[in-house]
């Protein structure tokens, strides 16, 4: 069964995950939150209303009728300022509110929440800590992608761990069954986790581990395209952490596109996994039962992968081998969402959410790809074998790793 929140704790984990969410927020300086670290993506101070705004209009508003106190600013943080077809964002950072009156707005928000919110549906408090735990990684990647100098850094930075890269190694996964998504009505999961269903899936290998920078670097000497988060300074790779940059570690994971993957795994006569490969490599045993996690049925721990903000970045993919799978292979959860060659879409019996109609349904184009796992910064919650994340093909900022296969 997955991790859920009870009625009686629900609130209590939407008040913790504002603290996470309003700890990132506290890295940028008032005169940051206009910058726009992502070309594609709205300008920082969008976020911090953003996230108010879809608890007031899922919470407040549809789930409990409430009158809004700001409607014009409820539409704005709900939506944004869409650019015009085919073009990036074009909004300049007069259109928006003010650093006062965006802190105005949530505190007024959360004031008029707070004073009802026990009395919301579960589910509609399900929505908003989920849709904000999602967003906290959303976040805590632009950050990634924001100058040192344009936010505030932490005094002292723990040291990285480097070791030996590991050698590809594949394991052999026989043919078995893949349980994909979960039952409508045994607890809370997004549109796109219904209905579940089994799939037979022939046997294959996969690499036991994620894809090191070893590895990747080189395919760039053979004149692959370098990852977004690689720096080349005087003839030597650097890699773009969080907080700092740093020599290239060679053993952690690489963060990488999902064309620059393909391109990949094509270049050693290889593949990317289907979404049900990586089911069965991850969840599935040679005895034919599944598991809940990678390791078994033990809550997630820091021992098992890199997730939940344990660590401020990756460590090596030898690093956890208590959370391998069933079948040897390792950190199939954390340290880095893991790209697949499915494309996001519907599973049979799918049905939009009526509060939320245009969640998944939006993004069923044929140009986003499914990932699993879960990154660095995906909290426990979101851990579950049900879970899928999505981006474009040619995204390249996220926490987006990959393995592969050979059928």
């Amino acid at each position: 069964m997955p991790i859920v929140a009870t009625r009686s704790d629900v609130v209590d984990e939407v008040i913790r995950a504002r603290r996470i969410t309003d700890t990132l927020f506290a890295q940028l300086p008032p005169e940051s939150m206009w910058d726009r670290p992502i070309p594609e993506r709205h300008r920082m101070l969008f976020y911090v209303g953003h996230l108010e705004a879809f608890d007031w209009n899922q919470i407040g508003r549809a789930a409990l009728g409430l009158s809004s106190s700001n409607a014009e600013l409820d539409k704005l943080f709900a939506f944004g300022i869409d650019p015009p077809v085919g073009q990036l964002p074009q909004d300049v950072p007069g259109d928006w509110p003010t650093w006062e009156q965006t802190l105005e707005y949530v505190g007024l928000v959360r004031r008029n929440l707070d004073r009802e919110i026990q009395n919301a549906p579960e589910e509609a408090l399900q929505l908003a800590l989920e849709h904000r735990l999602m967003h906290a990684e959303t976040i805590t990647y632009l950050l990634h992608s924001l100058d040192y100098n344009r936010r505030l850094l932490p005094a002292s930075l723990a040291a990285a761990s480097f070791g030996e890269p590991p050698s590809l190694q594949m394991i052999k996964i026989p043919a078995g069954v893949a349980t994909l998504g979960m039952r409508r009505g045994e607890t809370f999961g997004w549109d796109n986790e219904f209905e579940q269903h089994s799939l037979d899936v022939p046997a294959f290998s996969i690499g036991r581990y994620k894809v090191t920078n070893a590895q990747y670097l080189e395919f760039v000497k053979a004149g692959g395209p370098a990852p977004h988060f690689w720096r080349l300074h005087d003839g030597q790779w650097l890699y773009h952490g969080l907080h700092a940059e740093i020599p290239l570690p060679l053993d952690w994971p690489v963060y990488v596109s999902h064309a620059q993957a393909q391109s990949y795994a094509g270049w050693l006569g290889m593949a990317l996994p289907t979404e049900a490969q990586f089911h069965r490599a991850a969840f599935g045993t040679p005895q034919g039962y599944q598991r809940r996690y990678p390791w078994g049925d033990q809550p997630p721990g820091i021992e098992l992968g890199n997730f939940n903000f344990q660590h401020s970045d990756l460590i090596p993919v030898t690093a956890t081998p208590a959370g391998d799978s069933a079948f040897g292979v390792s950190q199939l959860v954390g340290n880095g969402w893991e790209w697949t060659s499915t494309v996001f879409g519907p599973f049979p019996g799918f049905a939009p959410r009526p509060s939320y109609p245009g969640y998944s349904a939006d993004f069923f184009d044929g140009d986003h790809f499914v990932l699993k796992g879960g990154s660095c910064v995906t909290d426990v919650r979101l851990l579950r074998s049900s879970f899928r994340n999505w981006f474009r093909t040619n995204y390249p900022y996220a926490y987006t790793t990959f393995r592969v296969v050979e059928n």
